[in-house]
Formats: C-alpha cells, structure tokens, sequence
C-alpha cells in the first residue's frame, strides 16, 4: 500500500487520462521505471481536475515479495523520481485482501475559502469577500444527513450505477480568515462536493432558503442545485480504512 499525497494543480484528476497528464500516471511511470516491470495501481477514488488530496492510498500488485527495507528504499528513490507536486510517505506490504479503493469505509474532504486576499494561498483556497451566513449554511448541513440519491450534486453522465451515498458529517467552521466546509461520506459523486458548496454559498448569501434544499435534493436535478466553486480549493484530507 502506499501512502501518499498530492497538489493537484498540475493534473487532470487522479483518473488515467488518454491524453491528459493524471496523478496515477504520473505514479506508474515511475514505479514502472523504478521497478523494471509494468505497474498499475489502483487508488482510493477518483479526485476532480485540480483537486488536491493531503491524505491518499494506493495499491499495487507484485509476483515477487519485496523485505521492508527495500520497500522503504522504493519509497525514497520514488520521491526522488516524482515532480515535487507529489509525495509518498511510505510503502507497506498489505494482505491479499485490501483494496485501496472498496476496503475504505468513509472519506473526508475539506473545501476552503479565503474571505481576505492572500497571494501566499491563492492556490488553495477560493477567495471570496462577500457576506455568508454560516447559521443558514450550518442549518442546510443537517439537511444533507436525510437524503440518500444526490442526483442533483453529481456530473452529468458518469459510469456510477447509482447516486446513492451516505453523508456521515458535515460542518462549516470559521478559522481566521478563512471558512472551512468538512464533509465525510461513505462515497462522493463526480463533482459532489463543489457542488455542495456552491449551493451551500447560494444559502449564505440569502439566495435561497436552507429549506429550499429538500427540493434541489428530491428533484435530482443538477441543474437545480449552485454553480460548481473552483476545484483549487478542495482537499482529499482522510480515508479511513
């Protein structure tokens, strides 16, 4: 298993692209070339164009059994070979049975918002001065632990065969400058969570009624939910095992 993270300014997504750079590329290529035999590895899950991920796992397969001491020397040679917008932090021999991706229970994602210009943060953050209710975007929170199908948060066409997902927590908070939305599921739709926000702002903005949610959700409609926020400012920031 590797344990790893990434800046995902660079990428389209961590998905295999025909012909766009992708995060898992980018790793095979180089456990491939390190390895001197075809690697392909599977991650945890999918991450948008430009989203980040501070806490991310893969798998891969190998026929021979590789001691723990080269494993760590895999490791170091790997970051010396990777560009510096990804790091690994270890690599570990798992049972046969793990799976990065089905053997996760929950993920967690974190979106940030910059309510003051900061030119050492405009990378990750999304900068937006205007005015939100927090006690509104707090209230539609809560809304989001009722409902099952969010249809209305997911990318158009995608190979899911359902929309179903189960939303464990959810919760804006103010540090400082910034405002912070923390959501964890036990999976995440294509562009779930920047759709979230984007409708989350609509209500802190006094657009629409936190109420007004249990509508968008039960129409299933994509088109009834807020625009999409940039992805620079979200984070794949736990999955837990």
């Amino acid at each position: 298993m590797i344990s790893m993270a990434y800046n995902g300014t660079a990428y389209h997504g961590w998905q295999r692209q025909p012909k766009s750079q992708s995060v898992q590329q980018t790793l095979e290529h180089c456990l491939t070339t390190l390895l001197n035999n075809p690697v392909s590895v599977v991650g945890a899950g999918r991450t948008d164009t430009g989203v980040h991920a501070s806490e991310y796992f893969a798998h891969f397969d190998l026929d021979e059994i590789i001691p723990e001491d080269r494993l760590n020397a895999l490791a170091y040679r790997a970051n010396r070979f990777l560009p510096p917008d990804i790091v690994i932090y270890s690599i570990k021999k798992v049972d046969t049975g793990f799976h990065s991706r089905f053997s996760a229970l929950a993920r967690e994602y974190k979106y940030y918002i910059s309510r003051a210009k900061d030119p050492f943060n405009m990378e990750f953050s999304y900068h937006y001065e205007g005015t939100l209710c927090i006690e509104a975007m707090n209230s539609a929170c809560k809304i989001l632990f009722e409902y099952k199908d969010f249809s209305c948060f997911s990318k158009s066409h995608t190979q899911t065969k359902t929309n179903n997902c189960r939303i464990i927590s959810a919760i804006w908070e103010e540090q400082e400058d910034k405002l912070i939305f923390t959501v964890e599921a036990d999976r995440f739709l294509r562009n779930m969570v920047r759709a979230i926000v984007g409708t989350m702002m609509e209500i802190g903005k006094g657009k629409i009624q936190p109420a007004d949610l249990h509508e968008i959700i039960k129409s299933k409609n994509r088109s009834n939910a807020g625009t999409s926020v940039p992805a620079h400012g979200l984070f794949l920031t736990e999955i837990k095992y």
